[in-house]
Protein backbone atom coordinates (compact mmCIF):
# COMPACT_ATOMS: atom_id res chain seq x y z
CA UNK A 1 0.00 0.00 0.00
CA UNK A 2 1.03 3.07 -0.85
CA UNK A 3 1.79 6.27 2.22
CA UNK A 4 0.79 8.87 0.15
CA UNK A 5 -1.78 10.54 0.96
CA UNK A 6 -4.75 10.81 -1.30
CA UNK A 7 -5.65 14.25 -3.36
CA UNK A 8 -8.73 15.51 -1.25
CA UNK A 9 -11.29 17.15 -3.72
CA UNK A 10 -14.66 19.04 -2.53
CA UNK A 11 -16.71 20.00 -5.38
CA UNK A 12 -19.55 22.45 -4.98
CA UNK A 13 -22.80 23.36 -6.68
CA UNK A 14 -22.77 27.11 -5.15
CA UNK A 15 -26.33 29.28 -5.12
CA UNK A 16 -29.68 27.97 -6.83
CA UNK A 17 -28.16 26.22 -9.85
CA UNK A 18 -30.17 22.81 -10.18
CA UNK A 19 -28.37 21.10 -12.61
CA UNK A 20 -25.56 18.74 -11.34
CA UNK A 21 -25.06 16.36 -14.16
CA UNK A 22 -21.35 17.91 -14.92
CA UNK A 23 -20.16 18.41 -11.31
CA UNK A 24 -21.40 14.60 -10.78
CA UNK A 25 -19.31 13.11 -14.30
CA UNK A 26 -15.98 15.11 -12.80
CA UNK A 27 -16.32 13.84 -9.98
CA UNK A 28 -16.60 10.21 -10.93
CA UNK A 29 -13.38 10.93 -13.30
CA UNK A 30 -11.63 12.62 -10.42
CA UNK A 31 -12.09 9.41 -8.37
CA UNK A 32 -11.57 7.25 -10.78
CA UNK A 33 -7.87 8.88 -11.21
CA UNK A 34 -7.55 8.18 -7.13
CA UNK A 35 -8.63 11.43 -5.82
CA UNK A 36 -11.38 11.33 -2.46
CA UNK A 37 -14.18 13.25 -3.75
CA UNK A 38 -16.54 15.21 -1.04
CA UNK A 39 -19.33 16.25 -3.12
CA UNK A 40 -21.94 18.99 -1.23
CA UNK A 41 -24.84 18.59 -3.39
CA UNK A 42 -26.79 21.04 -4.95
CA UNK A 43 -27.50 25.23 -3.76
CA UNK A 44 -24.97 24.91 -0.99
CA UNK A 45 -24.10 28.99 -0.10
CA UNK A 46 -20.42 30.53 0.16
CA UNK A 47 -20.08 29.99 4.00
CA UNK A 48 -21.13 26.20 3.99
CA UNK A 49 -18.63 25.77 1.00
CA UNK A 50 -15.59 27.26 2.97
CA UNK A 51 -16.67 25.54 6.36
CA UNK A 52 -17.07 22.00 4.41
CA UNK A 53 -13.42 22.93 2.90
CA UNK A 54 -11.42 23.50 6.42
CA UNK A 55 -14.09 20.85 7.93
CA UNK A 56 -12.62 18.06 5.26
CA UNK A 57 -8.86 19.60 5.21
CA UNK A 58 -9.41 19.57 1.39
CA UNK A 59 -6.52 20.23 -1.56
CA UNK A 60 -9.66 21.52 -3.87
CA UNK A 61 -12.34 22.87 -4.45
CA UNK A 62 -13.87 22.47 -7.51
CA UNK A 63 -16.93 24.81 -7.89
CA UNK A 64 -19.98 24.33 -11.02
CA UNK A 65 -22.12 27.11 -11.86
CA UNK A 66 -24.71 26.99 -14.92
CA UNK A 67 -27.26 29.85 -13.67
CA UNK A 68 -24.76 32.81 -14.34
CA UNK A 69 -24.13 33.98 -10.69
CA UNK A 70 -20.29 32.75 -11.20
CA UNK A 71 -19.52 36.04 -10.97
CA UNK A 72 -20.77 37.13 -7.37
CA UNK A 73 -20.34 33.58 -6.18
CA UNK A 74 -16.62 32.73 -6.75
CA UNK A 75 -15.40 35.74 -5.76
CA UNK A 76 -17.55 35.39 -2.50
CA UNK A 77 -16.25 31.93 -2.03
CA UNK A 78 -12.41 32.90 -2.88
CA UNK A 79 -12.98 36.25 0.03
CA UNK A 80 -14.43 33.79 2.15
CA UNK A 81 -11.47 30.75 1.66
CA UNK A 82 -8.59 33.14 2.38
CA UNK A 83 -10.73 34.36 5.55
CA UNK A 84 -10.44 30.83 7.00
CA UNK A 85 -6.82 30.74 5.98
CA UNK A 86 -6.78 28.23 3.54
CA UNK A 87 -3.73 29.57 0.89
CA UNK A 88 -2.77 26.64 -0.57
CA UNK A 89 -5.88 25.40 -1.34
CA UNK A 90 -6.29 25.10 -5.55
CA UNK A 91 -9.68 26.57 -6.32
CA UNK A 92 -10.84 25.63 -9.50
CA UNK A 93 -14.29 26.51 -11.28
CA UNK A 94 -16.35 25.53 -14.24
CA UNK A 95 -19.77 25.69 -16.17
CA UNK A 96 -21.09 28.09 -18.68
CA UNK A 97 -19.09 31.26 -17.73
CA UNK A 98 -18.39 33.94 -21.13
CA UNK A 99 -15.14 34.28 -21.80
CA UNK A 100 -14.85 38.58 -20.28
CA UNK A 101 -15.95 37.18 -17.26
CA UNK A 102 -12.54 35.08 -16.87
CA UNK A 103 -9.91 36.75 -15.96
CA UNK A 104 -11.66 38.59 -13.13
CA UNK A 105 -12.47 35.13 -11.77
CA UNK A 106 -8.96 34.47 -12.03
CA UNK A 107 -8.22 37.70 -10.57
CA UNK A 108 -10.25 36.52 -7.71
CA UNK A 109 -8.19 33.33 -7.04
CA UNK A 110 -9.77 30.93 -9.17
CA UNK A 111 -6.75 28.63 -10.71
CA UNK A 112 -8.52 28.14 -13.70
CA UNK A 113 -12.06 27.68 -15.23
CA UNK A 114 -12.73 24.85 -17.25
CA UNK A 115 -16.04 25.18 -19.55
CA UNK A 116 -18.29 22.91 -21.45
CA UNK A 117 -16.87 20.20 -23.83
CA UNK A 118 -13.83 20.44 -21.23
CA UNK A 119 -12.17 16.68 -21.51
CA UNK A 120 -12.16 15.58 -17.79
CA UNK A 121 -8.81 13.79 -18.33
CA UNK A 122 -7.33 17.69 -18.77
CA UNK A 123 -9.25 18.65 -15.55
CA UNK A 124 -8.06 15.65 -14.14
CA UNK A 125 -4.02 16.50 -14.96
CA UNK A 126 -4.70 19.96 -14.50
CA UNK A 127 -5.45 19.53 -10.44
CA UNK A 128 -2.51 16.35 -10.10
CA UNK A 129 -0.03 19.33 -11.88
CA UNK A 130 -1.09 22.24 -9.41
CA UNK A 131 -2.55 20.99 -6.27
CA UNK A 132 -0.20 21.57 -3.37
CA UNK A 133 1.09 17.93 -2.11
CA UNK A 134 1.59 18.08 2.01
Amino acid sequence: MSNERKIRVLAAKPGLDGHDRGIKVICHALRDAGMEVIYTGLRQTPEQIAATAVQEDVDVIALSVLSGAHDYLFPRIMELVKGKGLKDVLVIGGGVIPEEDIPALKAAGISEIFGPGTYTSDIVQYIQENVRKT
